[in-house]
């Protein structure tokens, strides 16, 4: 299939086997394209928890509206989005960046320099919710990586954030949880939502070209 071939594969599964694991080469490829996903500053501003654990995931699933996705999945993803901009994360990706690319220069040391001086004054809520959209971001490469994958994956945001911060231990490693994302495979026969047609705006009320 192509691209947009597996855009109309995919849907938002609402009931997945519990019996069928994702092949962990298929997770990987999936957690690659999302480690490449591009991000503000390239600062990277959130991590990705891939929870497996059955326990831990009976725990998240009384808040996270008792969705059966969370614990039929073959892999949960949590994406947690850092909680500040702070000097130190900001100075840590710069450094990290120079040594990959073995060179700096003045430009981008005044980039540094400008993010240092924007960044951390504008308090930690607005620092959250930005780093937030840049997970975002990811889960869009996310959903179409499984799609290459012919993985099935929902988006979900029906959840207790706080809830969830507590159970993974969040607060304390400076995240906060954004977007779950639990990976698997459709359980058609009971998925009341597999069959029906995707509906989308046609693109004569979507697009609007800007000569």
């Amino acid at each position: 299939m192509d691209l947009i071939e597996k855009l109309n594969w995919r849907y938002a599964t609402k009931k997945m086997d519990a019996a069928k694991a994702v092949p962990q080469d298929k997770v990987e490829r999936i957690l690659e394209a999302i480690r490449l996903a591009p991000s503000s500053s390239g600062l990277q501003p959130y991590e990705i928890l891939v929870v497996t654990n059955p326990d831990i995931r009976a725990k998240i699933k009384p808040v996270a509206w008792d969705q059966s996705l969370i614990t039929d999945c073959s892999h949960l993803l949590v994406f947690a989005a850092w909680d500040d901009y702070t000097p130190e994360r900001i100075n840590t990706m710069f450094d990290f960046i120079n040594a990959e690319r073995g060179s700096t220069n003045e430009g981008w040391e005044n980039y540094r320099k400008m993010l240092l001086g924007k960044y951390p004054p504008r308090g930690p809520e607005v620092n959250f919710q930005h780093a937030a959209r840049q997970a975002y971001i990811a889960l869009g490469v996310a959903l179409v990586a499984a799609a290459i994958e012919a993985i099935d994956s929902t988006p979900v945001e029906g959840f207790e954030p706080d809830a969830v911060d507590d159970i993974l231990h969040l607060r304390s490693r400076g995240l906060r949880s954004v977007l779950l994302l639990p990976l698997g495979y459709r359980e058609a026969d009971k998925d009341w939502l597999v069959n029906l047609k995707k509906v989308r705006r046609p693109r004569s009320t979507f697009v609007t070209e800007v000569p």
